[in-house]
């Protein structure tokens, strides 16, 4: 299955990983994979403009369609020439199905075969969150790749338990597939199924008719160690659609991100790097670096010395230290700043690799280097 918009070329692959250098052409500009999103759940990546987006080389990013559904609301932002007019992003938006949202709560929803029944967490209005809906929503954003509504089950869940959310996610992909518009926008069908192999390789097998130009991976980082993501992920890579890009849904320390590249993800987001710029600290080639702590107060070294970020570029440790400890908004935006532009980066650096035959060694040096 072909389409006319959306495109994905394999460049090269490594033979020894699988990893792969591509180019994903969309309506709104080439995405050259692997590529990492950085996530702006409500319309903006938090504390950053869309020029310090572009100027660490963001290719495309994320919003969310439930936080965006609840507030402003889509209407809202269909009134305003869609999302990328009212944040000013011209560059490629995908938008989630708001699945993951309205599974983290819990106790506030009721999932049917009409859809997902929930109460809102800014006001506990109720609403029924169905794929016609889902897919109203994401229309009236105006996203360039839109997600299929599906049910996620957390780590540890029974055998029956996902099974019956991997059968529903299949029913609502074909209702949300029926009510996609297509044209410039792309649909990506979700796989599920837990951490069972054979309901994992049968939704993979129920997500091909309805997959154009690319294919999620969700239900994965829900809280199961990190070797079971990554077993999962060698068991998908070979039989995952090859000529599409694949998208690991939610995933984005460092180590996770270039394991996931090792084997065959092509895209991958993930709201960590700026929550924990919040927190103060930063990605570093060595591990995580707590800013914030007093080891720090008189470092006068740039967070680290060879990244091109604006940050390291500009400010020592001990002043964004010192904007941190003082609940300066700057700290925090230096270092999503820093952070994020550390993941792109660490992309790059895999292209680079898979194109010049060393990928391998690459990830192999990055992951001895990078203390959990």
């Amino acid at each position: 299955m072909t389409d006319k918009y959306f495109s994905y070329e394999i460049v090269k692959q490594c033979p020894k990983t699988g990893a792969r250098a591509g180019i994903f052409h969309t309506p709104r500009g080439d995405i050259k994979t692997p590529v990492f999103m950085p996530v702006g759940t409500q319309g903006t990546v938090k504390g950053l403009r869309p020029e310090d987006l572009n100027d660490m080389n963001a290719q495309i990013i994320l919003s969310n369609t439930y936080h965006l559904f609840l507030r402003p609301g889509h209407d809202i932002v269909e009134k305003a020439g869609g999302l990328h007019k009212m944040m000013n992003w011209e560059k490629p938006i995908l938008t989630d199905s708001g699945g993951f949202q309205v599974f983290s709560l819990s106790d506030l929803r009721k999932v049917s075969e009409e859809g997902v029944e929930f109460r809102s967490h800014l006001s506990g209005e109720k609403f029924m969150m169905t794929p016609k809906l889902c897919m109203e929503i994401q229309h009236a954003l105006d996203s360039d790749i839109n997600m299929a509504l599906d049910q996620c089950t957390e780590a540890g869940a029974s055998y029956a338990k996902a099974e019956s959310a991997a059968k529903l996610t299949k029913n609502w992909l074909e209702k949300c597939y029926h009510e996609h518009k297509g044209g410039e926008h792309i649909l990506f069908p979700i796989v599920q199924g837990n951490m069972y192999k054979d309901l994992r390789a049968k939704c993979v097998e129920d997500c091909k008719p309805f997959t154009r130009c690319g294919i999620a991976i969700g239900g994965l980082s829900v809280g199961e160690a990190k070797p079971i993501m990554y077993d999962m992920l060698d068991f998908l890579n070979p039989i995952l659609p090859h000529n599409m890009p694949r998208y690991l849904m939610g995933v984005g320390s460092p180590d996770c991100l270039i394991e996931g590249f090792a084997r065959g993800v092509d895209m991958m987001d993930c709201v960590l790097p700026t929550r924990i710029a919040r927190n103060g600290t930063a990605f570093a080639k060595t591990g995580k670096m707590v800013i914030k702590n007093s080891q720090y107060k008189e470092d006068f070294r740039p967070i680290e010395e060879d990244c091109d970020c604006y940050a390291c570029k500009h400010f020592t440790r001990a002043y964004i230290r010192h904007l941190i400890n003082a609940g300066e908004m700057l700290g925090a935006e230096l270092l999503s700043i820093h952070n994020l532009r550390f993941l792109i980066r660490l992309a790059e650096q895999s292209r680079e690799a898979i194109l010049g035959d060393y990928f391998a060694e690459f990830k192999d040096e990055f992951i001895k280097n990078y203390k959990v």
